[in-house]
Formats: structure tokens, sequence, C-alpha cells
């Protein structure tokens, strides 16, 4: 019964075979026969009461297979029939791939094929994949400059994700404890998890251990060649080694001797000499690294869509475009081509403008520029900082006032009394005159026999006298006129009834006191400065009225005093001066001294006795200085024409260097209340700067040129030889090389 129904089934099967089916869409697209299976719309034998999905399940059973389970559960020759008959009516309406939808396209005007997206839900291997981006393996470097990073099965671009800084990832690191097992992915990128097993894989590798876990390096070692029957015949031989080994070879005598003979003859040059054949070398190669390298050659322009082979309609010209085109110039027209439309790529002919095209690029690289000028537009005026209004920045001496002339010799220095009401100035003939501030008149005249080389009052308040600095010598005067507590007090602190005990330390300075009986014009106390000493050229004191400096002319250690008034003690206070020591000055607020030599200057801690700090202004001999009443600020000139600011909390460089002036800078003074400071030179200029320094140490002080004041002459190449402020008032008294000395008011 069996074979019975088996030969009626193959009957069935070849009559089946013989009926002419209709081929479904895609069989007549792509020119494929597909046979089908036995499954009717409803499921069929394979698929059961389901329904058909949109993809439907292909039952990979055979025919034989269901012939003989159909055989084996006994069914008759009728319904083995019926069962082929709907499987061939299933057969014709069965779609492997999605219906496309004909629309009408909006760009081109005609129809189109339009398939729905492609949905990989469907049960196979590269479903488990995460791939997104679908740009195969190709540089990611590519999209750089690009948005996206890549495109998806449909075709669709993938943008780049969002990529945080560096302070980001570092807090990512320590939000998320998984960070650390993570790795970058070039693909996608963006950090993946690693997974356990590639974990482990790393693991193994740093521990220089086997990749595999599955491999044992302690396997049984396998005999193949021990035992019955595995033994090997190895082709070793106990033989003696042959004559050819070690007797020299004839044959190869005789092709050394061709060469050698070869070489006698000259046909053989052992060192030819290279050709002087032009070498031709790039120009946009590698330069020597002497060079700068130049330009990259210019890049030529990349094709668009119009210059397809097969371009979109909307590229092709219309005939009044064509018209057009021909009737303009060459150089006219918008493009150098007119697209055109092949069917296929093999009926493209050759390119017309091959030729022409080389030729202008060779053109290009010929005269591309080797050196690039970046021309910059810039307005001359916008260089120019922007500072404030001269006429914002009063008040500032802007005319003189008054003028003082001295008979004879020039007038080198000049001081001011503390009130601002007093003025005393000495000339090169020994003559100091002390006259009002207010209206230039002379009140007193002191004559000496030896010029006058410093003058410097005394800063205090309750009392009042002032220094005169002449040869080896320094002569304290008490003004006339004065109320009689001053002149009493000043009298005690000069020539004190009962003298102070002398020092420990003997100093060569002496300190004499003249009889009473000695005239009012003589000085009430003489400090005797060494022999070798010299005129001094400087005196300074310190705010408080109590200690002194001089400066002489002669080098070395006795140069430099310190004087204290009330123990009537003086002191050296350097061992050993490194160079020549041209100008000193005290701090206004700490135990700090500043010593100035030809080119540097040192601040000292005279509490610690030591070096605190050396300025380098970079000036070749320096002439003048004067530091700022905060004690943050210190402005230094030379004779090299050059004015140095410096910060003394910032660097031991100069902050600012000013250069205003023609000739050498001889004076500078900050002026003790306004944000002033003024410098005279031996061009005859006075320069007045406004000096602003805040207390904010992030705001640079502001310093603006305010005023330039010309009225002293300049005589055998000096002009104003020193400048000095008055207390309380934004007013300027000048000591020039002409004799004469002028209040410059506001």
């Amino acid at each position: 019964m069996t074979a019975t129904g088996l030969t009626k089934n193959l009957k069935k099967r070849k009559e089946v075979d013989g009926e002419v089916q209709e081929p479904g869409p895609f069989a007549e697209t792509v020119g494929l026969e597909m046979l089908s299976d036995e499954e009717d719309e409803d499921g069929g034998s394979g698929s059961g009461d389901r329904e058909v999905d949109e993809f439907p399940e292909i039952d990979t059973r055979s025919d034989s297979e269901d012939e003989y389970e159909g055989s084996e559960d006994g069914s008759d020759e009728e319904d083995d029939e019926e069962s082929s008959e709907a499987s061939s009516d299933a057969d014709s309406g069965l779609h492997i791939f999605p219906e496309s939808k004909t629309i009408l396209s909006n760009i081109t005007g005609q129809l189109k094929h339009v398939y729905p997206e492609i949905e990989p839900d469907y049960d196979s291997d590269s479903s488990t994949e995460d791939a997104p981006n679908r740009v195969g393996n190709v540089p990611m470097h590519w999209y750089d400059d690009l948005p996206h990073i890549g495109y998806d099965m449909n075709g669709k671009q993938i943008l780049r994700p969002a990529r945080g800084d560096e302070l980001d990832k570092f807090l990512s690191t320590v939000e998320d404890p998984t960070s650390w097992t993570a790795a970058f992915d070039k693909t996608l990128q963006m950090d993946k998890p690693l997974t356990p097993e590639e974990l482990d894989i790393i693991r193994r590798l740093q521990a220089n251990e086997v990749p595999d876990p599955s491999y044992n390096p302690y396997e049984p070692t396998t005999e193949w060649f021990t035992g019955k029957g595995k033994e090997e015949v190895m082709p070793l031989t106990s033989a003696p080694e042959p004559k050819r080994r070690w007797v020299p070879s004839k044959w190869e005598k005789q092709k050394v001797m061709k060469i050698v003979r070869a070489i006698r003859q000259g046909r053989i040059v052992p060192f030819k000499p290279s050709s002087s054949k032009p070498q031709f070398y790039s120009i946009w190669a590698e330069p020597p690294s002497s060079h700068p390298p130049p330009l990259p050659a210019p890049k030529p322009r990349l094709p668009t869509h119009s210059e397809s082979y097969n371009p979109p309609e909307e590229y092709l010209p219309t005939d009044a475009e064509r018209a057009e085109w021909e009737a303009n110039d060459p150089e006219d027209r918008e493009k150098d081509y007119l697209p055109k439309k092949y069917s296929a790529l093999r009926l493209v002919p050759a390119y017309d403008r091959f030729i022409k095209e080389r030729f202008n690029r060779q053109l290009d690289l010929y005269l591309a520029p080797r050196v690039q000028r970046t021309k910059l537009n810039i307005d001359p005026n916008s260089l120019i900082p922007k500072l404030p209004s001269p006429n914002s920045l009063r008040p500032f001496p802007s005319y003189r006032s008054l003028r003082f002339s001295h008979d004879k010799g020039r007038v080198r220095c000049l001081s001011i009394s503390p009130d601002g009401a007093w003025t005393i100035s000495g000339d090169e003939d020994g003559v100091v005159s002390l006259w009002e501030v207010n209206v230039g008149r002379e009140v007193k005249r002191w004559k000496f026999d030896y010029k006058i080389g410093a003058l410097e009052w005394c800063p205090r308040l309750d009392i009042s006298f002032f220094v005169v600095g002449v040869e080896d010598k320094l002569l304290f005067l008490i003004p006339p006129h004065l109320p009689s507590a001053v002149f009493t007090l000043t009298k005690s602190v000069l020539a004190p009834a009962t003298l102070p005990p002398a020092p420990a330390t003997p100093s060569p300075i002496k300190w004499n006191t003249p009889p009473s009986s000695t005239s009012a014009d003589s000085p009430i106390l003489t400090i005797d400065l060494p022999s070798s000493s010299g005129v001094p050229r400087q005196i300074t004191w310190h705010r408080r009225g109590d200690y002194l400096a001089s400066v002489s002319s002669s080098e070395g250690q006795g140069g430099v005093w310190i004087h204290q008034i009330s123990k009537r003690h003086s002191q050296a206070p350097f061992k050993k001066i490194r160079g020549s020591v041209q100008l000193v000055l005290f701090h206004p607020l700490k135990p700090h001294f500043f010593v100035a030599t030809q080119r540097y200057v040192r601040l000292y801690n005279l509490a610690e006795q030591k070096l605190v700090k050396t300025l380098m202004p970079g000036i070749k001999w320096i002439s003048c200085m004067d530091v700022h009443p905060s004690g943050d600020h210190l402005i230094v000139g030379g004779y090299d024409r050059k004015l140095c600011w410096f910060d003394l909390e910032l660097s031991d460089k100069p902050y600012k260097i000013l250069r205003y002036h023609t000739r050498a800078l001889r004076s500078l003074q900050f002026h003790p209340t306004y944000p002033l400071f003024a410098s005279s030179s031996d061009d005859g200029a006075i320069q007045i700067f406004h000096s602003r320094v805040y207390n904010d140490l992030m705001t640079d002080p502001l310093i603006v040129p305010l005023k330039i004041l010309r009225g002293h002459e300049v005589k055998e190449g000096l002009g104003v030889l020193q400048v000095k402020w008055c207390y309380g008032q934004p007013w300027l008294v000048s000591a020039g090389a002409d004799g004469n000395v002028a209040v410059w008011c506001s």
C-alpha cells in the first residue's frame, strides 16, 4: 500500500510540474524562477493555522519528506491532489520582498517606485549585531569635517554624538564606575563598554598569558617517532668531507680573473662619476629645514552633479539656455561646459577640454605664490592706546608762574620746606638763597667758599632746618623768622645742652657744634666727612626726620654714610660696595634702603642686614630715581634717555620703559599727595605725567603724559638739573643750568 501511494504521488508531481505557472512581479523583474513549498494562503501544512506575515517563514522541508509523511498518515489520493492544488495557488500570490508603490516625482514629474523602509527584525545571523554605521572599512578621518559619521542601512546620515571636554570625561569616570572598562569605537565615535570576555583577554595580555583561556600550555608530549613502526629514517651520513669542499675552484678563479682583466683594461670602472644631468624635483616637496615650508599647491575644484554623464533632469539646460550659453563669449560664460546626458558610460566620448584644463592647472602651480603675505586692513588710529583726556586729569602744572635768578653759576640743587612755603636753592658759586614760593622774594642768602653739592630740608613739621652739602662737610642751617617754640625745639635737637653718650664703635665722622658766640648766619651743626669724600652729591632724609643719608663723589666705602641726629652718630652701611654708588633712598614705609649703582638698583633690608632684591633697569648709567609714596613702585632714569617704571611686587624687570626725552635725564620725583610725577632732562624740557596707582593688585598703574614744560635754556649741553614738588599743591619748582629757578603752577 505504501509503494502504491508513493507511485501515485510521483505521478501527481509530474502533472503539477507540467502545468504553466504565472510568474510573480519579483520573478519578472529579476528574471529568476522561484519554486514554492507546500504552503497555501492559510498557512498550509507547513505553517499551521497562523496568518501570513509580511515576511512569511519558509518551510525548509523537502517534497519527498511530505510525501512520505502523507503516505504514512494513510491519506488517500484525493487529499493529496487538493493539497497540491492549494500549494500551487499559494505560489502565485507569495511575495518574498515587500511590494513597491508607484508615485509621481515632485522633481522630475515622472513615475517612480518607492519601497518601504527595511526593518531588520527577522531572525538572522546579523540581527544580533549592533552596527548602525554601515560605511564599511573606510578611514573615519574622512568625516572629521562633517556633522555626521556615516550612514545607516536606510541611507540616512548618522549624526556625530556630542562629546564633552576633558573635565566632562573625568566627571563621567567619577559618576559611572563602568566607564573605566569602555573603549572608544571609531565607527560610532563613542565609548563602547567591553564585554567580560574582552576584559578577560586584556587581563591575560597584561599578565603575559595566552589570550585563549582554553589553551593548555602543559599538554602531554606526543611521541610521533617513538614506538614500533614509527621510526623515522633520517638522511644522515658519516662519509668524510669531499675534496671539492676545501680545494679552490678553478671555475671561480676564471670568473674572478675575467673581472680583474676588465678592471685593468678600464672596461669596468669601480667608482663611476655621477652624470651631470639636470636633476628635476618637485617644487612642492619637503624643503630643507633652514627655509620656511612653502604653501601647499592649490587644490583643483571638485566636480559637481552637473558634470556627471547622467545628471538629473534639473541640471540639463533648456534650448533657450543652450542658445544663450553659445552666444556668450567664453570669458562671460558662467560655466565652461554644458551638462549632457548619456544612457550608458560606454557612450561618453573623449573629454574635449582635457588639454586646456591641464595647461591651466600647470599655470596655477607655476604662478602660485611661494610666500603668503597677509594684508592687514588696520586703522593706524586704532593702534594708539586710548588714554583719558588731560583736561579730566587736572590739576597739574601747565605754566610758569614766577622765576628766581642766581647771578653766578648753575643752580644744581634745590629743596622745598615741608609746609610748601619756602624754597632754598644753591649754585656752583657757593650761594644758598632762601625765598618764598608764592611771590619769589629772597629772604636770606648764605655764601660759602665751596661749591654747593646738595640741599635737603628736614621733613619734620615741628622743627625747621635744612642741610647743605659742601666740600667734605654737611652744614645744618636754621632759617630766620621762625616762631620761638619752633626755634627752641630745633636748637635743642641740633645742639642739645647734654650730648648723648659716645657710641661703642668709634666713627671717623666728626660732629661739631660751634660756640654760642658765633653769628646767627653760621651753621648750628657741622658734620665733617672723611677728607677723601669730596663734594656730597645727594642728601636724603628718612620720613621720620631722624636719619640722614649722604652720597659723596668718592668711590668705595667712604661714599655712603647714614647719620642719626638724636645720637649724633654716623656709620657706613656697607663694608664692601660693588660698583660706584650713584644714589640712595629710604623706603617710605619699610626699613628698606635703595642703593643705585651705575647699572643696577639693589634693595637692602636694614633691620635684617641682607639683600632683598636686585632690580635690572637695563640702563647704561643711572642718573636719578625716586620711590612712590606707597612704597610699591620705583622710577629710575638714566643718561641714555630711558625712564623705567618698576613694580616692586611684580618683577625685577621694568614694568614700563618710557622714552620721551631726547637727551639725558637729570631728575625725577613723585608728588607726595597728587598722582603726578615729573622728569627733567638736558634737552631743557620737563615732562609731567599722571601716575595713578590702584590698591587692587590686579589693576596696572595708569601712566598718562600730560604736559611738556619749556622755559629753561640749554647752556653748555646742560638743561634742567633738578625738579621738586610743592607739598600740598600741584606746583613744581625747577632749577636749570641757565641760573634760573622757575615755579610752575596749575
